[in-house]
């Protein structure tokens, strides 16, 4: 029976047809939302790192510097990042970021669903209120971010955050995620993770905060600007406090742990510091030029390098100490300059007192005004706490010699015994260094004054004419020849052709007198000028300039007469190197500052060192330990090494640098001043130590009427061996095996095998000389007399009238 039909019903085709439209509209909506996010997908991943890549992340890595015993003294770096393992990281660290960033880490995949959720609610009210909007990201997210994406706040950055999040949970554990991000993360004050940040902000390492300071840290990655410990204390006090009592909810802490650390005050340092020793700023500096001549920028900034120095802290200080001293007492012989400002005493006065530039190595100055006058009565007020007081008697008098003192003088004082000191910054500059001879380790090094007002390092790059410095190169090389140092030289006129203007040179003695025949000792001891010269004619300045190469003073020395009282040019580096060989026994050591050098694996990338000892490693036995050859290469005798130390003795003992004579025997060095007093020099040593010292203006203008050697640098060398000695005491200088010894004007002298008799045979005698030990004043006197054409004397002066003689002059080391 056929069914029956449906009754046709008007409008149900129109409704069929719109039930089609809707539901292909539907589909195609579907099909373009798929292959909108399809694209989109394939945008957000065609430029999306590759997490696996973070399981051989290797962040930029400040290199750290040390001295020789372990102390830090600086750091080179683009980011000041000290990477630590997550093993070496204190639990309470972990403990207070997990609390402060991510409590609910060890049981979420990356993306915590509930933290994103709480998030959102508060962004509704921050976006009210025109907060700043916050990302709810955990701990995995802001390594993506801070890794592997750009600090955008953007939809699809959270989204590639989060993709990147699940992929960095699959990829690593996680502590090596927790690993990274305490690395990683910004805490402000210059610092990339957590353990430079503990260093900048405490001046601790990790394993040394308390449960408060590393609760501060953990409060620091939300903005460290914001929670500044100097510029926002309140802020950061409150932020920590929320943090401590978060690690507190969360078990880490008890409530009475809780309670004493928000009681704790917040003690930051004021400013961040690469290393909390201070003294070695053009130390630290060569050796970053060092280490950048060898490794490259690149790497000795980002590389994370361990880098071990030859610096001894302690005679670093020392050497610095004794040459800023001593530049202040060379400014005060020349006088007070006047005041660096004025003042009207007008409201905020101070503020612009205390922008006046003191050295920061000298922390005791403050910056004062002058407030009253009444003659050396001069009464002042400090900048800083608005304290009035009384400039010490002595220095106001000083002061109103060369230029008088007046109200509202802005200038530099002291605390001293309940007055004040009037300082100045010296114009003059200088520089110090102390190298071993032995190995040619640079044990300390100054450049300057003050590296903060100036960083050019006079050390080693302010090439100067080192004056009579120079002469014991020249005596070394005649002994070096036929001479032996009781080998006469005549002191007498000379004159060469080609002076200035065509004029004759004819260089003089500093007293501008004539002492005849002397030995080559007396000589050097007194820096006689024309015995020099003399010498270095004789034995030709080819040799003289040669030897002195090969020593290592320069290598574009000019064969000329003039060079031989130092009209040639080098370093204080460089020429302090040289001596080494005199101590040494002959052999010339190239100075260095690097000892070591390891990478952030910890492989030794580089040694100074280079000597290979086959038997070092060997178990001992009972037998001879293993010998190691000495270092570098042998240059001038050793004989003839210790003739010139000995010489140079003499001078301490005798000569131009007698007042250092006070710090004993086995001590020796030489003075040295350049024509017109423009540089003033001292080299010296002992046995164990070799300092050289130089004074001058940058400019190179002249020091002052008797501004020599013996004046400036010799006092700063004796201050700073009175230090040295303690550690390193002097002891005799090494007597060469096959030198002969014999006694000359009360002298023991060394000789090579057979010069002995040669100076026997070429001694004729008009007198009598008594054999053994003498009076060295005696013989001076006799030798005097003998110079004048005196007859000898026949008895000796009664023992209550001292001999007449003429004190020896303190000759100028250097001036042509």
């Amino acid at each position: 029976m056929p069914q029956p039909r449906l009754p046709n019903i008007p409008g149900l085709k129109i409704a069929e047809r719109w039930f089609v439209w809707a539901g292909v509209a539907l589909l195609g909506g579907i099909t373009l939302a798929g292959l909108i996010v399809t694209i989109y997908a394939a945008w957000l991943f065609h430029d999306l790192p590759d997490a696996s890549e973070l399981a051989d992340y290797r962040p930029a890595t400040a290199t750290r510097v040390y001295a020789g015993d372990g102390t830090l003294i600086g750091e080179f770096s683009d980011e000041r990042r000290i990477y630590v393992p997550y093993e070496q990281i204190p639990l309470p660290v972990i403990q207070a970021f997990l609390s402060a960033e991510d409590s609910r880490f060890f049981e979420h995949g990356g993306i915590d669903v509930s933290g994103l959720g709480r998030a959102m609610f508060k962004n509704v009210f921050n976006a009210a209120t025109g907060r700043r909007l916050e990302g709810g990201s955990t701990i995995t997210q802001q390594v993506a971010k801070n890794v592997l994406l750009t600090n955008e706040s953007s939809i699809n950055r959270k989204v590639k955050e989060a993709i990147l999040a699940n992929r960095l949970e699959a990829t690593l554990s996680k502590q090596q995620i927790l690993e990274l991000y305490l690395n990683e993360i910004f805490l402000g004050y210059r610092s990339y993770g957590v353990a430079a940040a503990a260093y900048n902000y405490f001046g601790k390492s990790l394993d040394q905060l308390t449960p408060d300071e590393a609760a501060f840290l953990a409060a620091l990655p939300k903005g460290p600007n914001n929670y500044h410990p100097r510029r926002h204390p309140g802020a950061a006090k409150g932020r920590r406090d929320w943090v401590l009592s978060e690690m507190g909810e969360n078990g880490f802490l008890t409530p009475e742990q809780v309670a004493t650390a928000q009681a704790r005050p917040l003690a930051a340092q004021e400013a961040p510091r690469r290393a909390q020793y201070a003294d070695a700023d053009f130390f630290v500096e060569e050796a970053r030029r060092q280490a950048i001549r060898r490794f490259g920028a690149e790497e000795v900034n980002r590389g994370g390098y361990y880098l071990r120095t030859t610096l001894d802290p302690e005679l670093q200080s020392a050497a610095r100490d004794a040459l800023m001293k001593g530049l202040e007492n060379y400014d005060r012989r020349h006088g007070w300059r006047g005041a660096w400002g004025t003042t009207d005493f007008a409201e905020g006065w101070q503020r612009t007192a205390l922008a006046g530039t003191r050295p920061p190595e000298r922390r005791s100055w403050e910056a004062a005004a002058v407030e009253n006058v009444a003659g050396n009565s001069v009464r002042i007020r400090s900048a800083k706490d608005d304290r009035a007081g009384y400039l010490l008697t002595g220095d106001a008098a000083w002061a109103n010699a060369s230029r008088q003192l007046k109200r509202g003088d802005l200038i530099f004082v002291q605390p001293q015994n309940g007055q004040y000191a009037l300082k100045q910054v010296p114009r003059v500059n200088g520089a110090m260094v102390a190298i071993e001879p032995q190995s040619g380790r640079v044990l300390a090094m100054v450049g300057g004054y003050s590296y903060a007002l100036s960083s050019f390092n006079r050390a080693t790059q302010a090439r100067r004419q080192p004056g009579s410095a120079f002469k014991p190169f020249v005596y070394a090389t005649a002994l070096e020849g036929d001479y032996t140092p009781a080998s006469i030289v005549l002191d007498a006129p000379i004159s060469f052709a080609g002076g200035r203007n065509g004029e004759r040179w004819t260089p003089e003695n500093y007293s501008r007198e004539y002492y005849g025949p002397q030995t080559l000792r007396r000589g050097l001891e007194l820096s006689r000028n024309v015995m020099t010269v003399r010498l270095a004619q004789d034995i030709g300045m080819n040799n003289v300039v040669s030897l002195a190469e090969k020593m290592g003073v320069a290598d574009d020395l000019q064969p000329n007469l003039s060079v031989s009282l130092g009209a040639g040019e080098t370093t204080p580096y460089n020429l302090t190197a040289a001596y080494a060989a005199f101590v040494n026994g002959g052999r010339r050591v190239d100075p260095y500052l690097i000892e070591l050098v390891q990478n952030r694996d910890g492989e030794t990338i580089y040694r100074a060192d280079e000597r290979r000892c086959r038997e070092c490693g060997r178990a001992f036995s009972g037998q001879e330990s293993p010998r190691l050859e000495s270092r570098g290469e042998q240059v001038i005798d050793p004989i003839t090494a210790y003739q010139i130390s000995s010489m140079l003795e003499g001078v301490v003992q005798r000569g131009t640098a007698a007042s250092a004579r006070g710090l004993g025997r086995w001590v020796g060095g030489k003075t040295g001043t350049t024509n017109e007093y423009r540089s003033a020099w001292f080299v010296g040593f002992s046995s164990d130590i070799v300092v050289g010292v130089f004074i001058g203006f940058d400019d190179n203008r002249p020091l002052g009427s008797g501004e020599t050697g013996a004046t400036g640098p010799v006092p700063v060398f004796t201050e700073f061996m009175q230090v040295a000695l303690r550690k390193r005491p002097a002891r005799p200088f090494v007597r060469p095996r096959n030198a002969i010894f014999r006694t000359v004007n009360g002298i023991e002298e060394a000789f090579r095998p057979g010069t002995e008799r040669r100076r026997e045979e070429e001694q004729a005698p008009a007198q009598e000389i008594p054999l053994g030990p003498q009076n060295y004043n005696e013989i001076l006197r006799r030798e005097e007399e003998e110079a004048a054409g005196l007859p000898p004397a026949t008895t000796p002066p009664p023992a209550n009238i001292p001999p007449p003689r003429k004190e020896p002059a303190q000759d100028l080391d250097g001036l042509y």
